[in-house]
């Protein structure tokens, strides 16, 4: 009897089939106005096939035994590197016509954190974030400084004008035409049209870790070194092994002054919700009562994944087994 059970132990350590499910990853591409009528089929396809990219990516390295860190870095990276979303390569314009980017990451064991905010020239702005959280005394550096220290610590940095997209500036160009036309004082924050492309990540690795990452170029025809929710740890990204990681995307304002990615969490923590009744009471009641639109994806420490939002769509996908990753639009 003694061999037969130790023989199947061994089977199941060898084979392991509980690894799959331990570790998951769920991504997000921006929230807003996003419908059949503004989006064609094909840029629909390419859409579903980069966040699918993404998944398998991130989902390869938890597979392989990586962090939960590394896992979201490599997700984010791949959806910074394409001009379909408004992060790094397809980064928005500011009002003076820049590209100016923030990004985050906390991992949820330590609850360590880094941030970058209105980086102008870093080629992968979650990069900086995580070198900030593992390689300085701070938790987020801005502008100037954040450059110079991406810098010193070996990052790839790029001429601004990488960050160059005709589709983007267009959409400035659109705005600032509405500005001349429109009653005089009228500026537009770059907000009507409500569509995103901030792009983040929640990933779970197998040793039971949570990590959550967010990314944007912020707002279209944003002023005055405006900074949105996303490198602000609480607001657009919180990650606590405790409670779950969480990722936002939308109007960051409103997420900022609600302290959204951490007011899902204190509601696992201290009142005892499900993340999904957490999610839905922020995100449908609380933001949506300020004026705040936009959406998280988030994740907890027994793996349960939940993508809420309260705009028309988000750009979003989870994988929690090989080669499966689900995504979703509307």
């Amino acid at each position: 009897m003694g061999f037969t059970w130790g023989f199947l132990l061994l089977c199941m350590i060898i084979s392991n089939p509980l690894k799959a499910q331990q570790v998951k990853l769920v991504i997000h591409g921006g929230a807003g106005n996003i419908n059949k009528t503004n989006i064609p089929d094909s840029v629909e396809g390419q859409y579903k096939s980069k966040l699918r990219e993404a998944l398998k990516s991130g989902y390869a390295i938890l597979e392989n035994g990586g962090t939960s860190v590394e896992a979201v870095r490599t997700a984010i990276i791949i959806l910074e590197d394409s001009p379909l979303f408004n992060a790094g390569k397809g980064a928005v314009f500011t009002h003076d016509g820049k590209n100016e980017m923030d990004a985050s990451i906390m991992d949820g064991k330590m609850r360590n954190a880094g941030a970058v905010a209105g980086v102008t020239n870093i080629r992968n702005p979650i990069n900086a974030a995580i070198a900030v959280m593992n390689h300085s005394p701070h938790v987020l550096l801005s502008a100037n400084g954040a450059e110079e220290f991406a810098k010193e610590q070996g990052l790839d940095i790029v001429d601004p004008s990488y960050f160059y997209t005709k589709k983007r500036y267009e959409q400035l160009k659109k705005i600032l035409e509405k500005e001349n036309t429109g009653p005089k004082g009228h500026t537009d924050p770059g907000w009507t049209d409500y569509k995103f492309g901030t792009v983040g990540a929640v990933a779970l690795d197998m040793y039971g870790n949570l990590a959550a990452g967010t990314s944007t170029g912020g707002m279209t025809n944003k002023r005055y070194g405006r900074i949105g929710d996303s490198p602000v740890i609480g607001a657009g990204t919180y990650a606590d092994n405790n409670t779950c990681g969480v990722s936002a995307t939308g109007h960051g304002e409103y997420f900022i002054r609600g302290v959204v990615a951490y007011d899902i969490a204190a509601m696992l923590q201290y009142k005892h919700y499900s993340l999904q009744k957490a999610a839905r009471e922020v995100i449908q009641k609380k933001l949506l009562e300020m004026g705040g639109r936009g959406g998280i994806i988030a994740l907890n420490k027994k793996g349960h994944i939940v993508m809420e939002f309260n705009t028309t769509g988000m750009l979003r996908g989870f994988i929690e087994e090989h080669n499966k990753p689900m995504v979703f639009i509307y």
